[in-house]
């Protein structure tokens, strides 16, 4: 039997993660704690139940409550973490790979804006021309996997 192993990091490359074993169930958090430290409409977490191993740097920590330290790149200000007495969460953004991490319950639901049903029923921007301007971009966002040097230029 394989050991299942899960990679992330932040936004830019400083803080990068390597958990050994499961994850619990994702979810997400409407508290205003959570909107605030994720800067949303909601915080999207997954529980870790396996080993986590912090590859390139650590979090910096916020202690939002007396129970509640929140992890987050110091560099960019990625979310990163929610660690509480029963353990570690990790922001689902994070991982590079999060195509299995659909969120399975709602926490704090009476909390939400009351609009946020209502967001995906919204029209659509879908200008061609604006994507491939974008795409143009020179993006110094950290790719979606492990990297032996980062930043990829020096200088940036």
């Amino acid at each position: 039997m394989t050991e299942t192993v899960r990679t992330g990091g932040c936004q830019c490359g400083a803080v990068r993660f390597r958990i050994h074993g499961a994850l619990g169930r994702p979810s997400i958090c409407h508290c205003r704690m959570c909107q605030k430290a994720f800067g949303g409409f909601f915080g999207p977490l997954v529980t870790v139940k396996g080993e986590t191993e912090w590859t390139r740097g650590e979090p910096s920590y916020f202690q939002s409550s007396i129970n509640i330290a929140r992890g987050f790149c110091a560099a960019c200000g990625t979310p990163l973490t929610y660690k509480h007495p029963g353990g570690l969460e990790i922001a689902i953004g994070a991982f590079d790979d999060r195509s299995d991490l659909m969120p399975q319950i709602q926490v704090n639901f009476a909390a939400r804006n009351a609009w946020v049903t209502e967001i995906f029923d919204q029209p659509v921007h879908d200008d061609p021309d604006f994507y491939m301007r974008q795409e143009a971009t020179i993006s110094f966002q950290h790719p979606d996997h492990d990297t032996e040097v980062w930043p990829q230029f020096p200088d940036a």
